[in-house]
């Protein structure tokens, strides 16, 4: 293993190149210095991951799909904590990008069965997997708004469809599965809310307040005990802003299709804590504003 093929950390241009000359299949990760570089890794990422999965769930195939065989009842954090080091690994990871992408294949490969239509789903259906990848999209772009208080321009969007879709091509989704350009994306995604997206079980769960999520089991047993025992006290509040973070980062019209309210005091108050945020997390030093993928993957291209 070489300096540059440590986990987190970019090859050289050249490595990339002797890669694609020796695979002519091989799609690099986004290069550094590209935009998903600049916001994925932020721990504001964070804050989006349950409207993003929400979306996911919505719809009825990948919703069946986490409803019988993923752990998020049981086992919340652990669950969470995967997929958000899957994420990173897809844009930071150099090499283990590409190896992540096959082994999200190779998990998903036997989870299939029937949703709650009585239809037949599987997760490496070309349309469902490309439909998990491509909430990313609308939710990081949303999100960069409300927490970043600074809208992508137009020329930054088109770079980030851009480099979501390499990613997606990196995760082994066909390119004739994927809109090729922002302008084409928007019809895509309006046809998939309008026509198949509904409230599932599952999004319905994550939409409640009052669902039953166990304390995290992580850290010294003092710590561990201290967190059960002020659990009932502590999750009510967390559980509040996670839920309203979620339906107020789900664009409108996914709120309409799973039919939930939003209210004009509810804008304001989203407005107010996103522009705390965007006030806050850049003057927190690197150790603290980037997630630790982040943080050595830009410390290696810096070098």
């Amino acid at each position: 293993m070489t300096e540059h093929d440590r986990p987190g950390e970019r090859p050289e241009p050249r490595t990339e190149q002797r890669r694609a000359a020796a695979d002519p299949g091989y799609v690099p990760p986004p290069p550094p210095g590209g935009v998903l570089w600049d916001v994925v890794g932020d721990i504001r990422t964070v804050l989006s991951l349950p409207a993003a999965f929400t979306l996911q769930v919505a719809h009825p195939a990948v919703g069946a799909g986490v409803d019988d065989h993923s752990t998020f009842r049981t086992d919340p954090w652990s669950r969470g904590e995967r997929s958000l080091r899957s994420l990173q690994r897809w844009v930071y990871g150099g090499p283990d990008a590409v190896a992540e992408g096959r082994r999200l294949r190779q998990v998903h490969a036997g989870i299939q069965g029937t949703d709650a239509h009585g239809r037949p789903y599987h997760a490496l259906d070309p349309a469902t997997y490309a439909w998990v990848h491509a909430t990313g999209f609308p939710i990081v772009r949303r999100s960069r708004g409300y927490l970043a208080h600074r809208p992508f321009t137009a020329a930054e969007e088109h770079r980030l469809y851009a480099e979501w879709r390499q990613v997606g091509r990196v995760l082994g989704i066909r390119e004739r599965d994927m809109p090729r350009t922002v302008e084409e994306f928007w019809p895509y995604y309006r046809r998939v809310v309008r026509d198949e997206l509904e409230r599932t079980k599952v999004a319905g769960e994550l939409l409640a307040v009052d669902a039953p999520v166990p304390p995290p089991d992580r850290g010294p047993r003092a710590v561990r005990r201290a967190v059960r025992a002020l659990w009932p006290v502590l999750w009510p509040p967390v559980a509040r802003l996670r839920c309203f973070l979620t339906v107020g980062l789900l664009p409108p019209e996914v709120r309409v299709a799973l039919g939930l309210s939003w209210t004009a005091r509810q804008e304001r108050m989203l407005r107010h804590f996103g522009r705390a945020v965007a006030v806050v997390v850049p003057l927190l030093p690197e150790r603290l504003r980037y997630l630790p993928p982040a943080r050595r993957a830009r410390r290696a291209a810096g070098r």
